[in-house]
């Protein structure tokens, strides 16, 4: 278990806050493009800051504070205007630097606004996707061109889920091997609804080594078709990458504020010809509401519902100090300790782990989704666990 001020540290994301000036030295999804495509302005919530995406008549974006500068007054409902937006209640105009441009009545003399500056941060387009970086400017890395998204030869999908509760508690599950088996598998099962049969085989032992971009799994199954395999990594902080269906995909959990997060996914799914196709500006999307449904209830019979009734049901912010670890939950030791020594690091004026600074590297980054077999190191490097007990599937449900 944690103790509180450990939990504190770790799930309070706002500006000043040690996790929040963490995530804010990484790229974050921000939105779709295609939120913007009707309205070029959308309000957005990103590590605490109430903020303004915008598009320009250019096709450049800008994320400035919603509140204006001059009165608090939201820049939501303003007036784009030469590649900014000019304040609805005085005028004031922002450019996307955040810099004050205009500000009409006061004296021409005045050196206001050549001194004032509004929150402002960078917006980059990749895939469909736009990301912003709200750490200091001179710390600014690569936006990472991760495989996913910068791909060519198949198409892309997306989909945005709001999650109604803090980040950590999603990120956790990925490095939490065990819990496909009831919360996938079982529920599949019980159900009626097919494909669970992956996730209801006989565990031999599963694994965990940090690797340069956060934390690789490994596992070894046992059954009428024994199998081992290493991968399914978590990507420092706040990512996933994962097979899913015939594709590859990226998942990121981005806090809002403290208690809401918004989950967005990439998914790529290869053609059989390995020929570059031509890439629509928008890819497919789905845009989802709260799991839950008109009753209140999870509905239970798909992996998302499945995974945000375990994440939210911990409640806004799951209290550590009150759970009790076993040795399955040895991932989310090492993710804990990991993000832990990150904010140190960060603390002490450092640079925390898997960013991307040489262009040479951020061509395509590829990441290894899964692999069959073991590594020849993996005896000495990978820290098992071998469980006594496994559930039985053929075993009755009560």
């Amino acid at each position: 278990m944690l103790t509180t001020e450990e939990n504190e540290l770790l799930t309070r994301v706002g500006p000043g806050t040690p996790c929040g000036e963490l995530l804010r030295r990484y790229w974050q999804p921000v939105a779709a493009a295609s939120e913007l495509a009707e309205r070029p302005m959308k309000r957005v919530r990103l590590l605490g800051e109430d903020l303004v995406l915008f598009r320009d008549a250019q096709g450049g974006y800008g994320l400035l504070g919603e509140h204006c500068s001059h009165r608090g007054t939201s820049l939501y409902y303003g007036f784009l205007e030469d590649g900014g937006l000019r304040c609805p209640y005085h005028g004031w105009l922002y450019d996307a630097t955040g810099a004050c441009i205009e500000q009409p009545f006061e004296p021409a003399q005045s050196l206001m606004r050549h001194t004032l500056r509004h929150p402002a941060y960078p917006v980059q387009k990749l895939a469909g996707m736009l990301f912003a970086y709200l750490g200091p400017p001179e710390k600014q890395p690569l936006l990472p061109r991760w495989d996913v998204l910068a791909r060519t030869d198949g198409q892309r999908e997306m989909e945005i889920r709001p999650l109604e509760c803090n980040w950590l508690q999603a990120e956790e599950n990925t490095p939490d091997f065990v819990h496909t088996y009831y919360l996938h598998g079982h529920n599949m099962t019980v159900r009626g609804i097919g494909g669970a049969e992956y996730f209801y085989r006989p565990f031999v032992r599963y694994g965990f080594r940090p690797f340069e971009w956060g934390l690789l799994k490994f596992w070894t199954y046992g059954g009428a078709e024994p199998e081992s395999g290493w991968g399914h990594p978590l990507i420092f902080p706040n990512m996933q990458r994962a097979l899913e269906g015939r594709g590859h995909a990226m998942h990121w959990r981005v806090p809002e504020d403290d208690t809401h997060t918004r989950i967005y996914v990439c998914s790529f799914v290869p053609n059989d010809t390995g020929q570059t196709e031509p890439q629509p500006e928008f890819p497919s999307i789905q845009i989802f509401g709260p799991m839950r449904q008109a009753d209140g209830e999870y509905e239970m019979t798909t992996f998302p519902s499945q995974d945000h009734m375990a994440w939210e049901t911990e409640g806004p912010i799951f209290d550590r100090t009150a759970e009790h670890l076993g040795a399955s939950d040895l991932g989310i030791g090492m993710f804990r300790e990991m993000l832990l020594q990150q904010i140190r690091t960060v603390q002490a004026g450092g640079e925390p782990i898997a960013l991307i600074r040489d262009p040479e590297q951020n061509d395509i980054v590829p990441v290894i989704v899964r692999e069959k077999g073991l590594p020849a190191d993996a005896e000495r490097s990978v820290m098992w666990v071998s469980p006594d007990m496994v559930p039985d599937p053929e075993a009755s449900i009560r």
